[in-house]
């Protein structure tokens, strides 16, 4: 099958019957905020746990300033626990590559005995996913 489709499908039979005919959802692989959103609902559709990580911080408006978030420099995108492992996710879209902060936390989640990937599209996600979590 098709990952989106299957993706698509899983969404589909999570509805509640009364909604088994509304439009599909969509999602645009293309984007950072698109993949992310696939790949979280996937792992949740597929019974694990997926929540997507900001380490951006937040914009003062009366101080018209950036304060620095709270989250640990380098963090993953995205945070999930499958099969009870825990898994660490980074998503690279087109040319964009790890930081040397984003390199430093990868070594201290594989260090602690954690699971650190990549995603560069949902196809390769997929397809990592299915190898690694039957």
């Amino acid at each position: 099958m098709i990952p989106k489709k299957h993706l698509i499908e899983l969404w589909r039979n999570s509805l509640p019957e009364r909604f088994k005919d509304m439009k599909p959802k969509t999602y645009d692989p293309k984007t950072a905020n698109g993949l992310t959103k696939m790949i979280c609902d996937w792992i949740n559709y597929k019974g694990g746990q997926a929540e997507r990580i900001s380490t951006t911080g937040r914009y003062i408006v009366a101080q018209k300033k950036w304060i620095k978030g709270s989250g640990t420099k380098g963090s993953a995108d995205i945070s999930a626990t499958i099969q009870g492992k825990s898994i660490k996710i980074e998503v690279k879209i087109g040319k964009d590559r790890q930081s040397d902060d984003q390199k430093r936390y990868q070594e201290m989640i594989e260090r602690a005995g954690g699971i650190y990937y990549i995603a560069k599209d949902f196809d390769s996600f997929y397809e990592w996913y299915n190898n690694n979590f039957k």
